[in-house]
This record gives C-alpha cells, sequence and structure tokens, in this order.
C-alpha cells in the first residue's frame, strides 16, 4: 500500500484484526512482523530515532502519567526533538507552540493543568503537542475513543482542517466509519482475507466496506455510502 503527502488517512478494521499493530511498526515503535516501510523512499529501519522524531508524530489514546504540567507545558514537550540538552525553547520554538495551540483553539486553556481538562479538551492538546513537533506525519490511534459524538465530530473536523491547511499527512484509526467516509481522503480496510487502500469510490468499487461488519447485522448502502443496521 501507499500514502500521499497531504491526506486524511482513515485506518479501518474489526477489533483485533492488527490496527494498532500496523500503526506502532509505521512508527517504529515495534519491529515489522514482516516487510518492509519507507517514508520518502528511506527504508524507515535506516531512520534514527532523531530523524524519525522530526519526520513522525504519534498520537497514542494511553493516560497521562501525572505531572503538575500545565496546557501549555504539555505542548511545549512537542519541542523536544528540536531543544538543547537542557531543553531551553528558542523564539521559533514558542512560535511554533503558539500556532499549535491557536491551530487546534485550546488558547484559552493554555494556563490550566492538563488533568483539569475534558477528554474532548484533552485530546486537542494532544494533537496540538503533536502540530508543534512539526512533523510531515501524524499518526493518531483511536484518538475518539472516549468521546461523545459532539466532540468526535470537533476532533475530526479538525483534522480535516489541519490537512487542508498545513499539507500534513494525517493516520487515524477509527471505529466511526459512517464519519470518516464523510471527511477521509483515503481509506486503509483490513480485512481477514486482504489489505484494501485507496479513496472510498475505489473501495466501494472492491465491495471492502461490506467486509468491516457480519452482513446479517450491518450493510454498507452503496447509494447512500454509508452503514445502516439491518432490521429483521
Amino acid at each position: 500500500m501507499s500514502i500521499e503527502k497531504g491526506k486524511l488517512v482513515t485506518l479501518l478494521g474489526k477489533n483485533g484484526i492488527g490496527k494498532s499493530t500496523l500503526l506502532r511498526t509505521l512508527s517504529k515503535v515495534q519491529k515489522p512482523l514482516k516487510g518492509d516501510i519507507f517514508i520518502h523512499q528511506k527504508n524507515l529501519t535506516n531512520y534514527s530515532q532523531h530523524e524519525l522524531a522530526t519526520s513522525l508524530s504519534l498520537v497514542l489514546t494511553e493516560r497521562l502519567p501525572t505531572s503538575q504540567l500545565t496546557v501549555f507545558e504539555l505542548v511545549a514537550l512537542g519541542r523536544q526533538p528540536y531543544t538543547n540538552w537542557i531543553d531551553t525553547l528558542t523564539p521559533t520554538d514558542i512560535e511554533k507552540i503558539t500556532w499549535a495551540i491557536e491551530l487546534t483553539e485550546v488558547s484559552h486553556i493554555k494556563d490550566r493543568r492538563f488533568y483539569e481538562l475534558s477528554d474532548g479538551q484533552l485530546q486537542r492538546v494532544l494533537i496540538a503537542r503533536a502540530l508543534a513537533q512539526d512533523t510531515e506525519i501524524i499518526i493518531l490511534d483511536e484518538p475518539t475513543a472516549h468521546l461523545d459524538i459532539h466532540h468526535t465530530f470537533k476532533v475530526f473536523s479538525l483534522l480535516k482542517n489541519l490537512v487542508e491547511t498545513t499539507q500534513k499527512t494525517i493516520i487515524i484509526s477509527t471505529h466511526e466509519v459512517n464519519l470518516a467516509l464523510q471527511l477521509a481522503d483515503e481509506f486503509i480496510l483490513l480485512s481477514d482475507e486482504q489489505v484494501y487502500n485507496g479513496n472510498a469510490e475505489k473501495l466501494i468499487e472492491q465491495n471492502a466496506f461490506s467486509s468491516l461488519f457480519p452482513k446479517d447485522l450491518i450493510s454498507f448502502n452503496k447509494n447512500l455510502q454509508q452503514f445502516i443496521i439491518n432490521k429483521n
């Protein structure tokens, strides 16, 4: 499979199919079970930790360790690949942090402790931290897993807007398939038989979406381009 620069790419598949494993492999958190990964025609195994940290950022769903960090300080951690050994922030670092905070619309809470935030607010702050890291690629593993539908839509809209305004490549795993169908540019769909890769039209032609759920419960409507519950 291949991914173009400047796309919002959604990773879909049933529980246990390997979505998180794939994202951890793409970000070099774990070694490939097999095969190779290339970024700009360079094998991922040949990237140093510093090279990778300035090329790719990662937003996971794990809870943050207890600390007294403010929102600004948490976002500032995204600048670690660029700061010196005593982590002094330069004017450029401050500019990137401020840009990320403004772009994710969390300026009004930048002085609050991160543990005081709602799940939706914290998710935007973690995206801001990845933006402050200023990488071409941002990978997010289930960023809306603990959010209500309102905040889920806000996160998806934010990611779509970031792709359009920054030309970064964003890869996101999600179970919000109907929302992904409306907003994503490309898809990676994992099924038991194969991996599908392409835009919605291509995957609809291949009947790829029909492999996501048991057909007796949920089916994909090609005309509506969304999943519907089958009524008895």
